[in-house]
């Protein structure tokens, strides 16, 4: 059996820069052992998985280790193949998932994916968490079992060199950190090693909840935000009442077959 594979670079104008994102078109689903163990062998932080239906798509997402209920980048990587080589005279793309129906739209070389806003609530600050995360944080939120820990500064996040087996031991999915940016509205990293995700480079679901919190602290609901992985993302986002609308660009890095 051949399958055809894609590697998207995800929320930046050039080929090495954003979040790559493997994305595996079916037409009917394979075994969830074959697709994780796909997943395994791309070693991307996410392959999608998506098969057609009779108003558009079914859409899996998969770590290296396991799958996962959201992954914002991966859908956008799964728009960009369905517009580009599947169905090219599409500007809106839905697709089916775990999380809800999200819809991704296209306007030139913009996409737009509509999100679930996953707003946070303050908790109180963790000695477990500071020390594996490398610096106390001005204050800690929580959105399920996503952490997030908001410093003063943007340089404070960019030299933040967390402990990765101390994160992965906590009793969560991932930590985001966050800061005021110098030329942008916010900054942000996220670690998630006990997924098999030491850092993401770009990270769409994070802004499922950076995009509430940015919000509703600098009062506006249009901001402009930076990943300052070491590969770097930029990323639009608008807060739309239970919504996060998230737009950026998208590069394809290389388009192949898999062989089973």
């Amino acid at each position: 059996m051949e399958l055809p594979l894609y590697q998207i670079d995800v929320f930046a104008n050039r080929r090495f820069g954003g979040n790559p994102a493997s994305v595996c078109p079916l037409q009917e689903w394979l075994p969830v052992e074959t697709m994780q163990a796909i997943a395994t062998e791309n070693n991307q932080s996410e392959t999608a998985f998506f098969v057609p239906t009779s108003d558009g798509y079914e859409l899996r997402w998969f770590t290296p280790t396991v799958e996962v209920p959201l992954c914002g980048h991966a859908t956008l990587a799964s728009g960009f193949v369905v517009s580009t080589f599947i169905a090219p005279s599409s500007h809106a793309m839905r697709f089916q998932t775990k999380s809800g129906r999200l819809d991704v739209m296209r306007k030139g070389d913009i996409f737009t994916l509509d999100l679930p806003a996953w707003p946070s609530i303050p908790t109180d600050l963790s000695v477990e968490l500071t020390v594996a995360l490398g610096a106390e944080p001005e204050k800690l939120m929580r959105a399920g079992d996503i952490y997030l820990a908001v410093y003063a500064t943007e340089d404070e996040v960019r030299i933040l060199s967390p402990n990765m087996a101390k994160l992965a031991s906590l009793p969560m999915m991932g930590a985001i950190v966050t800061a005021p940016g110098r030329d942008v509205d916010f900054v942000s990293r996220f670690f998630a090693p006990a997924i098999g995700i030491p850092e993401d480079p770009a990270t769409g679901g994070a802004h499922c909840t950076l995009i509430p919190y940015w919000s509703e602290r600098l009062g506006k609901n249009d901001l402009h935000a930076r990943q300052i992985s070491r590969r770097g993302g930029e990323l639009f986002g608008r807060l739309a009442g239970d919504r996060v609308m998230l737009s950026g660009r998208a590069v394809l890095y290389l388009d192949g077959r898999i062989h089973l």
